[in-house]
Formats: C-alpha cells, sequence, structure tokens
C-alpha cells in the first residue's frame, strides 16, 4: 500500500498524484469523517466539498463517502470500497476519525491492501495521525474526549508507525501552538514523534519494513 502523508491538504507533492492517476485511474473516495468532530452544518459541508475540489482540480473522480453510513454494515462498506484503488482522508480530530475506522471497519479493509502496491492511502493532519500504533500525546491538540458515536476513546491507532506525526508545526495554521505544546509534552514523556510542516508530504510504503 502506498503512503502519501501530508501535513495539511495536498502539500507539496501533487505532481506524484497526478502520476498515480495516469499509472492507474481517477477514481478515489474521500474519507471525512474526522469532521464528525463539528455539527453538521453549512461550514462543515463546504470544508469537505473543498477537500474535494483539489483533487478534483488534480484530475480526480471524487466520490465522498461517509463511514458512520455503515458502522455495524462492515461486509457492505468492504464490497463498496473495493471499486476504489486510492482513499484520501481528511484532517479533522484524530480520536473521532479512529472510532468511525473502527466501527465502519475501514481498518480490518486497509489491513487487507498492506501487501498491494496498487492501493494508495493518502491524507492529512488527523488523517496521517490515525496510522500510529499509539494515539498518547496527540491528546494535547485533539481533544480525546469528544465522543459523537457513543464509545469509549480508542488510544490504539492502525498501527503502521512506533511514532506519532505532529502536523501544522511552525506553519500559519490556527493549531501551530497547539503542536508546540505536543512537542514539550512528548519530549516530557518520552513519546517519539515526528514534526511536519503544512506544505511537507512524506512517501511511504506498507510493503516493506517501515519505521515502527
Amino acid at each position: 500500500m502506498k503512503l502519501y502523508l501530508s501535513s495539511y491538504k495536498i502539500g507539496n507533492k501533487p505532481e506524484v498524484l497526478k502520476k498515480w492517476i495516469r499509472e492507474h485511474n481517477n477514481k478515489i473516495c474521500l474519507i471525512p469523517n474526522s469532521r464528525d468532530v463539528y455539527p453538521d452544518g453549512e461550514r462543515k459541508t463546504n470544508g469537505i466539498q473543498a477537500d474535494a475540489q483539489e483533487l478534483t482540480d488534480l484530475g480526480f473522480d471524487v466520490t465522498v463517502i461517509s463511514l458512520k453510513d455503515y458502522f455495524n454494515k462492515k461486509e457492505e462498506l468492504s464490497q463498496i470500497l473495493e471499486s476504489f484503488s486510492a482513499f484520501f482522508v481528511i484532517g479533522g480530530n484524530t480520536f473521532v476519525l479512529r472510532q468511525a475506522m473502527y466501527l465502519s471497519g475501514f481498518d480490518n479493509f486497509l489491513k487487507t491492501k498492506e501487501n498491494d502496491p496498487n492501493f494508495l492511502y493518502a491524507g492529512y493532519s488527523a488523517g496521517i495521525c490515525v496510522l500510529a500504533k499509539d494515539l498518547h500525546g496527540l491528546d494535547v491538540c485533539d481533544d480525546p474526549n469528544v465522543n459523537p458515536y457513543g464509545i469509549d476513546t480508542m488510544w490504539n491507532g492502525l498501527g503502521y508507525y512506533d511514532y506519532i506525526f505532529l502536523p501544522h508545526y511552525k506553519s500559519d495554521h490556527k493549531e501551530t501552538k497547539l503542536i508546540d505544546d505536543s512537542v514539550e509534552y512528548c519530549n516530557k514523556h518520552n513519546i517519539k514523534y515526528k514534526t511536519l510542516r503544512d506544505g511537507d508530504v512524506i512517501l511511504d510504503d506498507t510493503n516493506r519494513e517501515l519505521e515502527r
């Protein structure tokens, strides 16, 4: 599984995504559930549409699928997701996103694609933070107690890295101060982390030994 990990939005390697389209197809599924932390309304809808438009501008044919519509319908979701080979998971609250992945079975679906080089997981902010084994340290910048789905906070991430990502580091972003606080907390508590400035993109691949 190819990984395109951005601090914010598309980031500074759009040519990689355009190359993906040329070599595969332009279908991509946008996962918006980190935004379930916010109340439904025009602002939330417009934000998701803005992320979708960025992908459209690159040449993607975007389908937005809310994992919330498939809670306790894991087999149905898996069948639908099989029609996509590319996903874009947007930013918001990491803990809410993790819960949505669990309740829908999206986390298990990803595991079935780990050894598939023709499968792309792309995302930014919460969409990459959720890839860590353990989410402790992210609670400084994301509220772990927000619980729109009625289950306990999940502290285990998807397990692809043994450190957490801290996006928006030293950037012109409203959460940059919180990221500074997260860095301080992680240093104090010996939590491994990797910072990304907005614009930064990490390219990786789960079909090899990752930094775990």
